[in-house]
C-alpha cells in the first residue's frame, strides 16, 4: 500500500462510521511468507536471547506482536509505559489486555516526584513551548521508565516499522548495533509489514484493538501529544504535530 493510499484512507469514511479493521485489511501478496519470517524471529527471540521482552505501547503494531507471543506460547513478557498521560482508550486496552493475556504484562510508571516538580517548574503546557521542553517531558514519563523496564534484559522486542517513517525506512528485523539498541539486542518482527497487512492479521485473528484507531489515529501516544490524521499527511503526522518533522521520536527509537 502506497503511504498517499496508507494516509487517504483515514478519512475516506469520517461520514460514516467504519472500524479500522474495515478501511485498512489487505495483505500483501506475499504476507504469508511475512508471517513467517516473523514467527521464526519471536521464537529465536526466545530461544537464545532470554530474558527478552516486548515493549508495548498498546498501538496496533503492538497487540498484533503480543497476539502472536501469547499464540505461540512464548516465554516472553510485555511491558507498558503507563506515563500518566494516556488516553482513556489505551487505559482500557491495557487492563483488557492484562485481564486476557497468558503472557505477563508489566506497567512501569514514571517517578512520580519527578512529574510533579517538571509541571511545577515547567508549567502544564510545557511540551508546546520548544522541543527541548517536551523531550524533558519525555525524559521523565517515557525514558527513566524505559531504563528500568529494560534493566536485566538482553533484548527486546518493537513493532517498529519501515513503512511508518521515512526516520525508520532501513529498521532490520534484528538490530545488534550498539548505538541503536542502549547495548541490547532490537528485534523489530514487523518491519517489513504493511499497514494493510497488520490490519489483515488483527482482522483475522480477532485481535482487541484501541478504538481510536477507528478514529483516524495511526500512531498513538500521550493523549497531548497525539492528534487524527488527515488526508495526505504522514503516518506519524499526529505525533508532535507542532514540531518539525525530524524531531518527531521522543528518544526511545533514536540513535545515540
Amino acid at each position: 500500500m502506497t503511504r498517499n493510499h496508507m494516509t487517504s484512507s483515514f478519512i475516506a469514511s469520517r461520514n460514516a462510521p467504519a472500524k479500522a479493521t474495515d478501511l485498512h485489511a489487505k495483505a500483501s501478496p506475499d504476507f504469508a511468507a511475512k508471517l513467517a519470517e516473523t514467527r521464526a524471529l519471536l521464537q529465536r527471540a526466545a530461544a537464545e536471547f532470554s530474558p527478552v521482552t516486548q515493549a508495548s505501547s498498546l498501538g496496533a503494531e503492538d497487540v498484533v506482536i503480543t497476539h502472536l507471543i501469547n499464540h505461540l506460547q512464548l516465554d516472553i513478557p510485555v511491558f507498558v509505559l503507563e506515563t500518566g498521560a494516556l488516553h482513556t482508550e489505551t487505559l482500557a486496552l491495557l487492563e483488557r489486555t492484562q485481564a486476557h493475556s497468558r503472557a505477563p504484562i508489566n506497567v512501569f510508571r514514571p517517578v512520580q516526584e519527578s512529574v510533579i516538580q517538571f509541571v511545577r517548574d515547567q508549567g502544564q503546557d510545557a511540551i508546546y513551548q520548544s522541543i527541548e521542553l517536551r523531550k524533558q517531558c519525555c525524559g521523565v514519563r517515557k525514558m527513566e521508565p524505559l531504563a528500568r523496564a529494560l534493566q536485566g534484559q538482553r533484548a527486546w522486542i518493537t513493532g517498529l516499522r519501515q513503512e511508518q517513517s521515512t526516520a525508520r525506512a532501513e529498521v532490520p528485523l534484528l538490530d545488534t548495533s550498539e548505538e541503536a539498541t542502549k547495548n541490547l539486542a532490537k528485534f523489530n518482527p514487523l518491519a517489513k509489514w504493511t499497514w494493510g497487512d497488520v490490519w489483515h492479521y488483527i482482522a483475522e485473528n480477532q485481535v482487541d484493538y484501541n478504538p481510536l484507531h477507528d478514529q483516524f489515529f495511526p500512531s498513538i501516544g500521550c493523549a497531548p501529544c497525539t492528534r487524527a490524521i488527515s488526508l495526505g499527511e504522514e503516518f506519524r503526522a499526529g505525533r508532535w504535530w507542532w514540531e518539525d518533522e525530524a524531531a518527531k521520536e521522543c528518544g526511545l527509537h533514536v540513535k545515540a
